[in-house]
């Protein structure tokens, strides 16, 4: 656990924990938790039962608001793409008068962001803080709608170029991937929504209007993920069309060879008969000149097809 004072942009780090319950001077305390520290800070702070049982809770919590006496509790999603799966961190954030807690289970990179952000902003309010966290969780999120973006199209061009098993399995893992995160997305705008339309008497007027901003960032993303979805759907047909047309192709050329060798399957047949009057088999040069036969005849009907590009 980690406890700062924040003060117009001047960070001082705190040991004792409960020098944090009471409001400072000037600022305010950002304190950075797991949740093996709830048992500290629950009634040091007076956290309500149920957010801490959230915090615990080994299942994933959809992003909310919880409003409480005199504190407010919060579940963010950040986001991170790796390996074409879409990993969703939940973080936990109890919003008070003079504090803010921030609970994660695993290290969150948008801290390290809001470190900068707290001495070039010179952030000394809880509120604020919540907007420039908010802000920066949703701002990943463009960044991995890009690695997304990318991803699709080349995995389009290469059901093009050459349709492999391998794509499908591709394609049912990125959309099972999207789907889980929309899930979660949907909720998460109405969580902004609700920052940014309701009067919560802990976050000022003032600070509204900047949450309506990142509202319509959160409204992009909801439509981004709606349209990778319908375009998971096209590459589906896509590959399903690429692999009748390969099926076709290869159809189209055994065809082609069959009838190519059907006449030389008749001359063989014809001199295979074993008839005595059958002149051309005394011939000196009938082997040849049959042979040479059904050569131009193969030759000629090869070039026919090539040239109908049947083959």
């Amino acid at each position: 656990m980690k406890v700062r004072l924040i003060q117009n942009g001047l960070i001082t780090e705190i040991d004792d924990v409960e020098e944090a319950a009471a409001p400072p001077v000037n600022g305010f305390y950002w304190i950075d938790a797991t949740p093996f520290d709830l048992d500290v800070l629950q009634p040091l702070f007076g956290l309500h039962h149920l957010a801490v049982e959230d915090c615990i809770d080994e299942e994933e919590q959809r992003p909310k608001l919880q409003l409480y006496d005199d504190h407010y509790f919060l579940v963010i999603n950040g986001i991170a793409f790796h390996n074409q799966d879409i990993f969703l961190r939940e973080i936990n954030v109890f919003l008070g008068t003079h504090a803010i807690i921030t609970v994660t289970k695993q290290e969150a990179p948008e801290f390290s962001t809001m470190m900068t952000l707290l001495r070039e902003k010179e952030i000394n309010r809880p509120d604020t803080f919540l907007y420039y966290l908010v802000d920066q969780i949703v701002d990943r999120y463009f960044d991995v709608i890009e690695k997304i973006e990318d991803l699709i199209e080349n995995l389009e061009e290469q059901i093009l170029m050459n349709t492999r098993k391998s794509h499908l399995d591709q394609i049912i893992g990125l959309r099972s991937e999207i789907l889980y995160a929309r899930k979660m997305l949907v909720p998460q705008r109405d969580l902004i929504d609700a920052l940014h339309k309701k009067e919560l008497p802990l976050i000022r007027p003032t600070m509204r209007k900047y949450f309506g901003d990142i509202l319509e960032d959160a409204a992009k993303i909801v439509e981004s993920f709606e349209t990778f979805r319908e375009l998971i759907g096209n590459l589906r047909e896509a590959y399903q069309s690429a692999l009748a047309g390969r099926a076709n192709d290869i159809m189209r050329v055994f065809t082609a060879l069959t009838t190519i060798f059907m006449p030389l399957t008749i001359v063989t047949g014809i001199y295979g008969m074993n008839f005595d009057n059958m002149p051309e088999l005394h011939s000196h040069y009938g082997y040849f000149v049959v042979l040479g036969i059904m050569a131009v005849i193969g030759l000629t009907m090869f070039l026919i097809f090539k040239r109908k590009e049947w083959l």
